[in-house]
């Protein structure tokens, strides 16, 4: 059996631009949020994904990379993939592949990311 939250909690995706984060509520609960940095022109360098520990194993935090690609689309804009977890979510699919930016990618894939994040100066 599936322990992912059912599908009749409401979903909502809050744009902290304060913040520099995107805020996922199921229901009245904040679960999950995405760091980012907004780059001119219009492209988003996603650093970080942080999931409640609550709702840890709920896939919640595919389910808020999902909904903020999409919201990034819409605003016709393209990502660059600091986030290990983005960067492993990204390359296991190609329905985003038109989001990343062509000059500034970011990371292919988890375990670069993760090494990038170890050893910065590299």
């Amino acid at each position: 059996m599936s322990q992912q939250e059912p599908s009749s909690v409401a979903e909502q995706l809050v744009d902290n631009s304060g913040g520099g984060r995107f805020e996922f509520h199921r229901g009245e609960d904040l679960v999950g949020w995405l760091y980012y940095t907004r780059l001119r022109p219009n492209r988003y360098a996603l650093r970080h994904t942080e999931v409640e520990p609550s709702h840890q194993h709920q896939g919640v935090a595919g389910a808020m990379v999902r909904r903020v690609l999409a919201e990034i689309r819409l605003r016709e804009g393209t990502i660059t993939a600091i986030c290990p977890f983005v960067a492993d979510f990204l390359s296991r699919t190609s329905t985003y592949d038109d989001l990343i930016d062509p000059q500034h990618p970011g990371y292919p894939d988890r375990a670069t990311a993760e090494a990038a994040q170890r050893n910065p100066t590299s």
